[in-house]
Formats: structure tokens, sequence, C-alpha cells
């Protein structure tokens, strides 16, 4: 059974600058945004998946992931996807022993910078990145799911 144990973090304005040579453009969207079961179609970069999420319990939850063809990808996101898609540019960030994955959002997320980071288990401990900031991992408006039903150009700014 496949798990994804996963903390989430708000990124530091102006701690963290990218290397625009080591990022990857995703663009995603969601079949189905059920808290319950998402169902979701990511290109990054020249390869697509489809991914299936169960219920967030904690920072955890069932993940099952699969490679398509981006031909496929492509048709799903542009006529089967609910809208808006999530689009936004991911970098990988090694630090202390784990590799952290940094989104910048753009679209209907813009402004949103979250990092990421995947874990063997909820009790891994975790040396955090200076340019990391307020933890969102029990937040579920920062669940990609959500941004496609919330955008976070939507918010008020007091959200």
């Amino acid at each position: 059974m496949a798990h994804e144990i996963e903390r989430k973090f708000l990124v530091t304005p102006g701690a963290w600058r990218p290397d625009p040579a080591r990022g990857t453009r995703l663009r995603q969207g969601y079949l189905s945004s059920d808290p319950a079961r998402t169902v979701r179609v990511r290109i990054a970069g020249d390869a697509a998946f489809l991914t299936i999420k169960g219920l967030t319990r904690g920072i955890q939850r069932l993940e099952f992931e699969y490679a398509i063809p981006v031909v496929d990808a492509a048709i799903m996101l542009d006529q089967l996807c609910h809208r808006p898609l999530v689009e936004k540019v991911r970098y990988r960030e090694p630090y202390e022993g784990h590799i952290w994955e940094v989104d910048i959002f753009e679209g209907d997320n813009a402004g949103l910078v979250v990092a990421e980071v995947e874990l063997p288990s909820a009790t891994t401990p975790v040396v955090l990145p200076h340019w990391v900031g307020v933890e969102v991992s029990g937040d579920p408006r920062y669940f990609n799911s959500n941004l496609v039903l919330h955008p976070f150009t939507a918010w008020r700014r007091d959200e």
C-alpha cells in the first residue's frame, strides 16, 4: 500500500531565491476534488501522471501514481478537469538529508509559494531551512485540490 507523508510550509518572502535553470513547469487538474478521493492529472516537464489520493489524516494519506502518455494528459487537462488548472514551477532543494519541493504558483494562484517535504514516517524529525515559515500541513486551504475550488488570488487578505 502506498502512503504519502508530507509536511507543508509557506516560504518566507525574500528568504529563498529560485535558480530558474532548475525549475520544472507543472500543469495539473482534478477529475475529482472529493476530499475522500482526489484524482489528479499532471504534466511535469515532458512526463505525465495520473494520481489518486485518499483522505488526509494528519500529515498522511494513501497515494497511487501512474505514468500516462503526455498527449492523453493534455486532453484530460483541456477537456475533463475542473477549472482553474493549477499551474506552478517546482524546484527541488536538498537540505539536511531531505529533498524539499518548493512550488511557485502562477495563474489563479499567483503569489503563493509553498515548500513541502515528504517523509518516511509521521514522526521523522525534520530540520527546517531558514527560508520556511508557517507550517500549513493541516490547513486544507493549501491542498492543491482546494486551490482549484478557491484560488489563492480570490482569498481575502486576512485569510
